[in-house]
Parts: C-alpha cells; sequence; structure tokens
C-alpha cells in the first residue's frame, strides 16, 4: 500500500475523532431540547434511504434502471405487504437474479 493511502486513512481518522468530539465539548452536561431527540431518531432511517436508493438507481456515474432497482421495488412491495425481512430479501435476490438472467 502507498504511503498516500495511509495518509488518507490518517487524516480520516482524525477528523473522525475530533468530529465525535464536538458534541460532548459543545453541550458538555447541559440537557439538549427534546426535539433534538426526535431529529437523531429519524437520522438512520433517512440515511439508509439514501444508502439503499443511490444503490438502486445509479450505476457509478449517472442514474439507471435496471435489475438492482426491480430487485428493490419487489422488496418493497413485500415490505408493504406487511412481509418479515427475511422473505423481502429473499424477494429481491431472486427478482434481480431472474432480471440479470433474461437480460
Amino acid at each position: 500500500m502507498s504511503s498516500r493511502l495511509w495518509l488518507v486513512v490518517a487524516g480520516l481518522a482524525a477528523t473522525t475523532l475530533v468530529m465525535r468530539g464536538i458534541g460532548p465539548a459543545a453541550f458538555g452536561g447541559r440537557r439538549l431540547p427534546p426535539w433534538f431527540g426526535n431529529v437523531v431518531v429519524l437520522l438512520a432511517p433517512a440515511v439508509l434511504t439514501a444508502l439503499v436508493v443511490t444503490q438502486a438507481f445509479a450505476d457509478g456515474e449517472r442514474l439507471a434502471v435496471g435489475a438492482d432497482t426491480a430487485g428493490v421495488a419487489a422488496a418493497g412491495v413485500v415490505f408493504w405487504r406487511r412481509g418479515s425481512v427475511l422473505v423481502g430479501v429473499v424477494v429481491a435476490m431472486a427478482v434481480t437474479g431472474g432480471v440479470r438472467a433474461l437480460t
């Protein structure tokens, strides 16, 4: 591995440490407002949705619809119909595999 790569890793680690320390340093022992907890709870689903959407609708350089998109849509239908996570994953795999086999 090159020294440039290790420099990037070290820089990211340092940035992470600094950012994780800003919150406790800024707020100390003070209590946060009640609305702040409601916002923090919504961050995880928003980030997960962003990750799924970018993986399902992009091919690295531009927006694209393909087998991955069909699999995510099929899993979405399973979840909408209150299916289990396991069933949703299996359906997504089957649909994605089927579309890739056909194209």
